[in-house]
């Protein structure tokens, strides 16, 4: 076999080149539950070829041992903030379901350089100095559910098998957010309403904040499906959330 100096070295090139960067979904849950609650759709993220992570917030899900009433909107924000910084993760694909959308909101306030793409699965929209309350409104009785400095509803009961919902610490409801980079308007994002089958979206109880999307120019999306479609649907979750990390 003859020796050819060019073909050496664009092998030799190709073989030194790092491997190509899986790109990264950081997955933030919402109250009451846990990254457990992502982890159906984890391995459908990951065959489509994406980097997943999920957080758990202090105090929830496997964290629930620290739970304490002092825990707050900010320290929710920092604990995704912190997997950002110490994991060194960029073009981040973020998604946030539920009341994790206030903190998914935070955090692309704080490092929208590090944010390629935001997704609010059936989640909050704040507006600076909107809390989680103010949001949820009549929705939910919380003052009726509010025990110890925990919001504790009806279906958060001792004695069933884990993995399972926790008491939620409630001043992460009370907590304004504090928005101030216009940097973060720039990011792309796209909102996800999941309405049940037979039901108006108007009823839907997130409708005020894909409205809200819509008026701020994002791409919304009306899905079937209940508001935990990652646990009862996650397949069509998978293939709706990867195709618009994609695009």
């Amino acid at each position: 076999m003859r020796f050819h100096p060019l073909r050496f070295g664009l092998l030799l090139a190709l073989a030194c080149q790092p491997l190509l960067a899986k790109p990264v979904m950081l997955i933030v849950h919402g109250a009451w539950g846990g990254a457990w609650q992502f982890a159906k759709i984890d391995p459908l993220l990951r065959e489509q070829g994406y980097d997943v992570r999920r957080v758990t917030l202090t105090g929830l899900g496997e964290r629930v041992h620290l739970a304490s009433p002092d825990i707050g909107l900010e320290t929710h924000i920092e604990d995704v903030l912190n997997v950002i910084r110490f994991e060194e993760l960029t073009d981040i694909i973020l998604v946030g379901h539920s009341y994790g959308g206030m903190v998914i909101t935070g955090v692309a306030d704080r490092l929208p350089e590090r944010i390629a793409r935001l997704v609010y699965l059936d989640a909050m929209v704040p507006d600076d100095g909107d809390s989680a309350s103010a949001l949820v409104g009549n929705r939910l009785p919380l003052s009726e559910m509010t025990r110890d400095g925990f919001i504790i509803p009806i279906w958060v009961k001792p004695g069933k098998t884990h993995p399972i919902d926790v008491p939620h610490p409630l001043k992460t409801f009370t907590d304004p957010i504090s928005l101030k980079n216009p940097a973060r308007e720039k990011i792309p994002t796209t909102y996800i309403l999941t309405v049940e089958a037979g039901q108006q979206p108007e009823a839907d109880a997130f409708w005020a904040s894909a409205e809200r999307a819509r008026a701020r120019g994002w791409t919304v999306i009306e899905f079937e499906g209940d508001h935990n479609p990652h646990w009862r649907k996650p397949a069509e979750t998978a293939a709706l959330v990867g195709s618009l990390a994609r695009d």
